[in-house]
């Protein structure tokens, strides 16, 4: 069974380092999984900095949308597989499936947004089974993308609402979840996992 860590944050909060400090660790073969897509010169210059900032002996798959498939291929490697990011994947999975808003009336769009919603979730819930299941440890880096004021269009509302699903369902399949604030990781799952159970004790 992999040993299966999410590490969470808000942007630039040093949570991509403290991954790669922790796939480095145990000294095995790190497999870095980047799931970007380079559009334009601003991301590009992100996957520079990253790409610098990583080991190069590092084996390297760019894998923008197929991550099951990727975690499935290295199930019997010893290895640390390092997902970087989920946010992206969940990204690029949205805007390959996305009806145009004006292809359709508002109610009819409302729904279509639903429905792939709840398919890339269906995906989310595999990509956590399989990181659960698999050999090697496998690392996931993700964002929190909720903190801020609501988005004023339907498409960045089901995104910030996937992606706070997503990481709910992936931090219930991890068995470590980092939250990275101003550079520092504190371990959450635990210290969360006890109040809940004391919780819900009280309330049976």
């Amino acid at each position: 069974m992999s040993d299966f860590v999410l590490i969470t944050g808000g942007a630039r909060s040093g949570k991509s380092r403290f991954a790669e400090l922790l796939a480095a660790h145990p000294g095995l073969p790190v497999i870095y999984i980047a799931t970007a897509q380079v559009y334009d010169e601003e991301m590009a210059l992100r996957v520079k900095k990253h790409q610098d900032q990583r080991p190069s002996h590092w084996d390297l798959v760019e894998e923008p949308l197929a991550l099951s498939s990727v975690l499935e291929r290295h199930a019997q490697d010893k290895a640390v597989l390092l997902v970087d990011c989920v946010t992206l994947w969940l990204t690029n999975l949205l805007l390959a499936n996305y009806p145009a808003e004006d292809d359709l009336p508002e109610q009819e769009y409302t729904r279509a947004l639903h429905r792939i919603e709840q398919e890339i979730l269906e995906q989310v819930r595999t990509i956590a089974h399989i990181a659960q299941d698999i050999t090697p440890q496998v690392i996931m880096v993700t964002n929190e993308v909720g903190d801020g004021i609501v988005p004023d269009n339907p498409l960045s509302r089901v995104y910030r609402d996937l992606a706070g699903r997503a990481n709910q369902i992936l931090g219930q399949g991890a068995q470590q979840v980092y939250s990275v604030v101003a550079g520092y990781p504190t371990e959450i799952k635990a210290t969360g996992q006890a109040l809940l159970d004391s919780l819900r004790r009280e309330d049976s």
